[in-house]
């Protein structure tokens, strides 16, 4: 098979980062406990070949780096990173990079920023769609988006859950229901802080299709609309906004869903991806197989897009 696929929806497990947060992954993804602790980059590498994808940029998922505490989450971000960098002179041409920083520390983010970007030549930033219930709109995360917003950086965020949003429903983990609707809480939190507004050299990431946004996006027009103090921190308007972001289609393998995204991207910010080693590359390859998409349209979802935006990929 043809390896000409990009996956930008692709976590890796480092042994220090287990080890740090490993009652958080048992309590969030126990059902996936198992397969998160005998990650090995060979198996990334197998289920790459058996599907079709050239190049996967990795990422910290779920609970991220931050431990509560300020020097030992400097420490793993860094150990972390490192790992990445590792990883991917192990298996040249096999992997990007979203790296990781150690928010809510400001001061140790913006100290990570400057060795990734001018040390280890990271593709872009992995950040968690909140950091102690603080959502990335506040005023003390505006300094590093300043900073990445000067580096014309890809930043991609990737769904948590608030520490209110666990257990709301009985017997159902956060990933099914809360991670979207945390999302959700991060794109509104950026729109109406003026975040995108103030920051536009940023290429933003959301995962899973925008979360919960594309149903809720016209409730968000409307808000601006009888909001004028928050519609003038979006001067472009919502719509423009949205149409902005890039978006990957992890998880959204119904027509609707997929339907209800393509209302508010704009189609070159459609991105391919997996959620590897959560679930099989196939299941992401079907999905879009079976939206009826034009081979143009396809192909630039399952690469031309990925590349026009991290053309240092060279897939």
């Amino acid at each position: 098979m043809t390896s000409h696929r990009i996956d930008t929806h692709h976590h890796h497990y480092p042994k220090a980062y287990v080890s740090k947060v490993d009652d958080v992954l048992r309590r969030t993804s126990h059902a996936f406990y198992p397969r998160l602790t005998k990650w090995q980059p060979s198996q990334a590498i197998e289920a790459m070949d058996k599907d079709g994808i050239a190049v996967s940029v990795l990422s910290i998922g779920t609970p991220s780096v931050w431990l509560g505490e300020a020097a030992a989450s400097r420490a793993l971000a860094r150990e972390c990173n490192d790992a990445s960098a590792k990883m991917q002179a192990d298996c040249k041409g096999r992997f990007g990079h979203f790296a990781t920083i150690p928010l809510p520390d400001t001061d140790g983010s913006l100290r990570e920023i400057e060795y990734l970007f001018d040390t280890l030549h990271a593709d872009g930033i992995a950040l968690a769609t909140n950091y102690d219930d603080k959502y990335p709109g506040e005023e003390a995360f505006a300094p590093v988006f300043d900073e990445l917003n000067r580096r014309k950086a890809v930043v991609y965020f990737h769904p948590t859950a608030a520490s209110f949003a666990f257990n709301r429903v009985k017997d159902i983990p956060p990933p099914t229901l809360e991670f979207p609707f945390d999302t959700t809480r991060t794109i509104v939190s950026l729109m109406f802080s003026g975040t995108f507004a103030r920051c536009p050299n940023i290429r933003w990431i959301f995962s899973h299709g925008g979360g919960a946004l594309p149903m809720l996006a016209g409730r968000v027009v409307g808000l601006a609309r009888n909001r004028p103090e928050l519609a003038a921190r979006v001067p472009n308007g919502v719509m423009a906004e949205l149409r902005k972001l890039y978006y990957d289609v992890v998880g959204i393998g119904t027509r609707g869903a997929f339907t209800a995204l393509k209302e508010i991207a704009d189609p070159s910010r459609l991105l391919f991806g997996t959620d590897f080693p959560f679930w099989s590359p196939h299941e992401t390859i079907e999905a879009l197989a079976g939206m009826g998409l034009a081979p143009a349209e396809l192909a630039a979802i399952e690469r031309g897009n990925a590349l026009a935006l991290l053309p240092g990929l060279k897939a």
